[in-house]
């Protein structure tokens, strides 16, 4: 998760010791709070013109020895913060992960679980691009432990994806699911709608295509032109707001005919297969991103005092090689002011449909529920959160219009 909203970055700190009183309230609450691991792999083959996430087109291979090594030593130096927690899930993210080798892979999850107490039925999760897959590699992902992945397909059509400036034509996505399914009982296809030129039957179409491999879960994701951005520079004609909006009903109904929870604005599992990961951002728990550009977000609570801090890794790979030799892999890091925490949740739980209880958002942001009474009620009365005793979630108008409705939620506090 990248979003922060803040803008007061504080000078970066040496990490203090563990807490002596390992039994101590402090340590109870860290464990009360869940904690995931954020992995990120900045490479690609090609960037694409849509993608504004940290990544670099790799020239000549990518220095793998020396990042994983960096990793383990970026690991290493965040311990401090996270002493004694145990870790729900694991996520390598890009750029492309699958770029890593096999051997890298097992190197660098074998110092993962010998530096951090993963739980044992942790999620462990590696995007893939289907330019990218050789059977050989996925199974040896599946033998270092990888138990998820996540394939970027956007779509099975030729046009768009050559549109959307993929790696991969048709034939490969579908041999790279092929490939997956046979390594993975859990993976997750991307797909996107509302592509330059797409009608409503082709958006379909590639959610059947999708469907036909029977996938325990799929992202379904509006394509949206961001900021820095080959696309913003050379904006292509995009479907009207209309058809969009006919492309994500249409796409909703499908797949709960097909057995899938539409759990989160842009994800649908089928039973027992939410992403755990994914989750815990959405719920507003704890995560230490590691790699170039990495955020995290870390709860801290020691002597009475609670603090909610983001960190951001150095964003340019052979920068963040540099400054982890340096002993410094953090390049911003920052408390949440108590005002902004309220929006902070918001904007991660209200994407969960089923929404959320006030003991959580208690229990994530130290604040009382009371604090955002006043906006909960006019959220309410606009029709666009539905409240059920102690129980809150966004109504249809307000998944429709999640930014309207978190708007609400931006004020000033004293």
């Amino acid at each position: 998760m990248s979003g922060q909203k803040s803008s007061r970055i504080i000078p970066i700190v040496a990490h203090g010791q563990p807490a002596k009183n390992a039994g101590g309230a402090a340590l109870n609450f860290r464990n009360a709070l869940p904690l995931s691991l954020y992995v990120h792999i900045p490479w690609c083959v090609q960037k694409c013109p849509y993608c504004d996430f940290n990544s670099h087109e790799m020239r000549g291979g990518i220095p793998e020895k020396e990042y994983v090594a960096a990793l383990i030593a970026d690991l290493e130096s965040a311990l401090p913060l996270v002493w004694g927690r145990r870790v729900g899930s694991v996520f390598f993210g890009g750029g492309t992960p699958s770029l890593l080798s096999g051997e890298a892979l097992d190197a660098l999850l074998t110092a993962i679980r010998s530096r951090l107490p993963l739980l044992p039925n942790a999620e462990i999760t590696l995007e893939a691009n289907p330019g990218t897959v050789e059977a050989g590699k996925f199974a040896a992902f599946r033998a270092a432990g990888v138990n998820r992945l996540s394939l970027g397909i956007q779509s099975f059509n030729p046009a768009h994806l050559k549109a959307l400036g993929r790696i991969h034509d048709d034939t490969q996505a579908r041999r790279a699911i092929e490939i997956a399914a046979a390594h993975f009982d859990n993976f997750n296809l991307d797909l996107m709608y509302g592509l330059p030129g797409q009608t409503l039957a082709e958006a379909l179409s590639d959610v059947d295509s999708a469907l036909a491999f029977d996938p325990p879960h799929l992202s379904c994701y509006q394509l949206t032109l961001e900021p820095n951005t080959a696309f913003a520079a050379a904006p292509p004609v995009l479907p009207e707001s209309d058809l969009c909006a006919d492309m994500q009903d249409a796409i909703e109904a499908k797949l709960a005919a097909n057995g899938y929870t539409h759990y989160e604005t842009s994800a649908f599992a089928k039973p027992g297969h939410p992403c755990a990961h994914n989750l815990n951002y959405w719920q507003f728990g704890d995560y230490l991103g590691i790699g170039a550009g990495a955020h995290g977000k870390l709860t801290l609570h020691d002597r009475g005092q609670w603090e909610v801090r983001r960190q951001m890794r150095w964003k340019q790979p052979k920068q963040y090689l540099a400054q982890v030799a340096a002993g410094q892999p953090v390049h911003e890091e920052f408390a949440v002011a108590a005002s902004e925490l309220p929006f902070e949740f918001m904007m991660n739980a209200l994407r969960l449909n089923q929404g959320f209880d006030a003991a959580l958002f208690e229990t994530r942001t130290s604040l009382p529920l009371i604090s955002i009474e006043s906006e909960l009620r006019q959220a309410v009365q606009d029709g666009l959160i539905e409240r059920h005793l102690q129980h809150i979630a966004p109504s249809d108008q307000g998944r429709r219009f999640l930014n309207r409705l978190l708007e609400r939620f931006l004020v000033e506090r004293n």
